[in-house]
């Protein structure tokens, strides 16, 4: 009997969280749902992974919560056995000039971002080393790799995520995990629905926003047999910025 392949995806009750689990349960894979606050939309996710002919869970925990996120993971080592796939995908805004830039706004944002990565990363991985099987997939941004005004927690979380991914995927790939990060430019998505469209078109070569399924597709590919040779990279997704 073949093992069920299952995947968690942090932030998945929406954008690019939501569309992952998707292409992941068109995939074959058992999807578990995070989401910190909104069950609601969590559980809609959960719908379409269903309607997509998939199956999966909502689990809730904050990952910035490093207790919370222990015990979640263990529970749901327990009840899957294996974790075959993790997207790292949780993550907030709080922008703002760093002059203006409260303690708290820089908190939440690492804590989230980067303290998530590690909080959730190092017990799923645990397990992956001892299989000798799995793949990590986390999401930037391409504010981690170019400059932008209001936003230096942000990139500095994503930015860590990029070093952090980095640096993990040589230290497990002689046992089989693969590691790698996507970065996305503007993607339709609640963190840019109060930005000015037409003017951010103009700086895309393709002339268009990104979408989740641009950036699911890609994290898709990342976690498939496909990327088997692939590992420490960092992918842009962003219609031609450079």
């Amino acid at each position: 009997m073949e093992e069920k392949k299952t995947a968690i995806v942090t932030g998945a009750s929406r954008g690019i969280g939501r569309a992952t689990a998707v292409e992941l349960a068109q995939t074959g894979y058992f999807v578990v749902i995070n989401f910190k606050s909104n069950e609601t939309a969590a559980q809609e996710t959960l719908n379409l992974v269903r309607s997509a002919g998939g199956d999966g869970e909502i689990c809730q925990f904050d990952v910035a919560d490093h207790a919370q996120t222990i015990e979640a993971v263990k529970a749901i080592t327990e009840r899957h056995k294996h974790i075959q796939v993790l997207v790292n995908n949780a993550g907030i805004t709080a922008d703002g000039l760093f002059m203006l830039l409260g303690e708290e706004e820089w908190d939440s944002v690492i804590n989230t971002s980067l303290k998530g990565f590690y909080n959730i990363t190092k017990p799923v991985l645990r397990e992956m080393v001892r299989k000798k099987c799995g793949s990590i997939v986390s999401v930037s941004s391409l504010s981690a790799l170019m400059p932008n005004r209001g936003q230096a927690n942000y990139a500095a979380a994503k930015a860590g995520i990029i070093a952090a991914s980095r640096a993990l995927a040589a230290e497990v790939a002689r046992f089989g995990v693969r590691v790698n990060v996507v970065a996305p430019g503007l993607i339709e998505t609640d963190m840019i629905k109060e930005a000015p469209v037409a003017e951010i078109k103009k700086m895309i070569p393709m002339a268009r926003l990104g979408t989740p399924r641009d950036v699911a597709g890609v994290i898709r590919f990342l976690c498939s047999s496909d990327a088997s040779y692939i590992t420490g990279q960092v992918i842009g997704i962003n219609g031609g910025i450079c």
